[in-house]
């Protein structure tokens, strides 16, 4: 794999266990590995930043103050991220930032001051592979045997 600059993340399912619309920050779980994986990708110089579809705040579940418990509660457990790009809509509201759509990535990647190659983007659902693939970005799928460890061990390689 191209040596990276930048390291974005999926949220739920990548970084920290699934729990559907979590509003609650006393929820919050990170996957195994994620704090040793985020520390070493720190300590070789990347930038970290983390892409996450959050419909529940469109769809009235949870409020955008909730969610941004959650991330709180993530970064005391996980250490600091350099940037978070959320879609916060609902599926059927059609928006330009919902992955599969490309348009986090893509403002992820310009925030961070690279090109989109110069990324690699890992989640562990098909639309988050579809996002990449859309954004001409490398991906790691975690999940089906592929552990965060070994996408950390990837990408530092």
């Amino acid at each position: 794999m191209k040596r990276a600059r930048v390291v974005l993340f999926d949220r739920d399912g990548t970084l920290v266990i699934d729990v559907p619309y979590n509003g609650d920050p006393d929820k919050v779980l990170p996957v195994e590995g994620a704090r040793e994986c985020v520390d070493r990708l720190r300590g070789a110089g990347l930038k970290l930043g983390v892409v996450s579809n959050q419909s529940g705040i469109g769809r009235d579940m949870i409020t955008y103050e909730q969610m941004e418990a959650v991330n709180m509660r993530i970064e005391a457990l996980l250490g600091p991220f350099d940037g978070w790009f959320i879609c916060p809509h609902a599926p059927e509201d059609d928006c330009d930032c919902r992955k599969p759509k490309p348009k986090l990535l893509l403002d992820a990647a310009r925030a961070f001051g690279v090109e989109p190659s110069a990324c690699v983007y890992i989640g562990d659902k098909e639309e988050d592979v579809e996002a990449a693939r859309n954004a001409e970005m490398p991906m790691l799928r975690v999940g089906r045997g592929f552990t965060l460890t070994q996408a950390c061990d990837r990408i530092l390689s």
